[in-house]
């Protein structure tokens, strides 16, 4: 083959290229190697020591110790689906109704998500003084209006997205992109739980069914899978866990009891099988789960004034049965939190059924005539939730948030009567374990479209959370694909200024 003086000169490669190559490739990778494990890569800009919690492959959800001292044991997280308007529920702006019907200044041929704005829009309903604290809360919320007191809010949210699946995602998992833990995911792998009977995280959708972005709300990520969230509600049981009927008791037990003979033999010949004592321990937490979640599912111990504090016992009209499914849910969801179970995800809102906006808060076209659906059905089984909670003292240790993946802009669509996505400014608020009451942080401009003082990132809300669970969200990892990962990636600062 007759090769080019050009090729001669300037060969692809050669040997001392190859080995010139070869070497700064390899000190390459030493060198990230020796930044990994001093914290110094972009996961981990802190400069702190990473902490990841040692997790036993037979007993994941084994309880482990907080960073710190904690000012809660557990969570619950109530998410409106659909993006909630902060301008109808929580968020007060005087200006907005001065202005209702005028252009808003410096925006007259704005562009969002959907298309152009029309007027700057006063809520269809009035802002009332609410509680000791005087809170302005509109009157689509007036139970919950009346726990004002209880209640920390953030006024000043910004998210990152404007698409209700990437926010629902940024909203449960600080990363718009699919294949992220998420925060419930986070707070197991990192405390686990007392209770070894029921799950240590518990997903309860909407009676409606799923919201967009479903299972990655309550999804594992990169973490072991032990660490999602198990997913039932008070209408939908979980699949696959009762006895079948041709199978006696006491057949069940025995066999249970041979195959864990069997399993414990197969541990001692094989110690280091981390999989199967992983797969041991989840079959023996379903075993427990058949006598445990049938008991803590059925609501028909709760007497009749419980009941009617949530609007369980309500119905005879469409909106009535949503609202008594919804309220079933939260009694659920207290009575895990009664039971010890770490983080309980309660959803208001699901994924489109029957038109946009029909069945979540996606006020796009009709936000009064839908607003007066939802706002009603989140409204008092809500409120029945935190005095429930309040009443048996549960607060005490527990932390509730309610949040939603974005807020709606202060403008109506142009020829629509309703309001477009807004990631700029929305709000969200705390209660119980740690955070203060009656307590407003942060606030949008003067009409509810941008955060302009003390901007809350979602990363910071969720820093917050980690932080009242005793977490330092710099130094919680996982490693995955050569980085220390966190929940909050390289941001994220704890708002220390709605702490007790």
């Amino acid at each position: 083959m007759n090769l080019s003086p050009h090729f001669l000169s300037n060969p692809l490669l050669n040997r001392r290229r190859f080995l010139s190559d070869s070497g700064i490739g390899l000190g390459a990778i030493a060198l990230t190697h020796l930044l990994s494990k001093q914290g110094l890569l972009a996961a981990n800009t802190s400069g702190k020591e990473a902490i990841r919690p040692i997790i036993h492959p037979g007993h994941p959800y084994a309880a482990r110790k907080p960073h710190f001292q904690e000012k809660a044991k557990n969570v619950l997280l109530i998410f409106c689906s659909g993006a909630c308007s902060q301008l109808d529920t929580f968020d007060y702006k005087p200006e907005l109704v001065r202005r209702h019907g005028q252009p808003m200044p410096g925006q007259e041929k704005l562009i969002t998500f959907q298309g152009e704005q029309g007027a700057l829009t006063k809520s269809p309903w009035e802002f009332r003084p609410r509680g000791q604290s005087g809170k302005m809360i509109s009157d689509l919320l007036p139970n919950l209006g009346a726990l004002a007191d209880e209640m920390c809010f953030i006024h000043s949210m910004q998210g990152k997205t404007n698409t209700h699946g990437p926010g629902e995602n940024f909203m449960s998992t600080c990363n718009a992109l699919d294949g992220f833990p998420s925060l419930g995911a986070w707070t197991t792998y990192a405390l686990g739980s007392v209770e070894q009977s029921l799950p240590a995280y518990v997903a309860i959708p909407d009676p409606r069914g799923k919201p967009q972005n479903s299972v990655n709300n309550w999804g594992p990520g990169f973490l072991p899978a032990a660490f999602q969230g198990t997913e039932f509600n008070a209408t939908n049981p979980i699949r696959n866990l009762a006895r079948p009927d041709s199978i006696s008791a006491s057949n069940d037990i025995a066999t249970r009891r041979f195959l864990q003979r069997m399993n414990e033999r197969h541990a001692e010949r094989f110690p280091g099988d981390s999989e199967l004592a992983a797969r041991i321990a989840s079959y023996e937490l379903a075993a427990r789960m058949q006598l445990t979640v049938p008991e803590v599912a059925d609501l028909s111990s709760e007497p009749a004034h419980v009941l009617k504090l949530y609007g369980a016992d309500e119905g005879g009209s469409k909106t009535n049965d949503i609202r008594a499914a919804y309220a079933r849910n939260c009694i659920l969801a207290r009575r895990l939190v009664e039971k010890g179970v770490r983080f309980v995800q309660l959803f208001n809102g699901a994924y489109q059924t029957g038109g946009e906006g029909t069945s979540n808060w996606d006020g796009h076209k009709e936000l009064f005539k839908q607003y007066s659906v939802h706002g009603p059905v989140l409204d008092k089984p809500t409120a029945g939730l935190l005095l429930d909670l309040k009443q048996r003292g549960l607060l005490e240790h527990t932390l509730v948030v309610w949040c939603t993946e974005f807020g709606r802009m202060p403008t109506f669509q142009k020829g629509s009567q309703g309001r477009d996505h807004n990631p700029a400014g929305f709000t969200c608020w705390m209660a119980g374990a740690g955070v203060k009451k009656g307590f407003s942080y942060g606030a949008t401009d003067e009409f509810g479209y941008k955060a302009v003082e003390n901007v809350v990132t979602v990363y910071d809300l969720h820093a917050t959370i980690l932080h009242l669970l005793g977490l330092d969200h710099e130094r919680l990892t996982y490693y995955h694909n050569g980085l220390e990962r966190r929940l909050t990636d390289v941001h994220g600062e704890v708002v220390k200024e709605v702490l007790i």
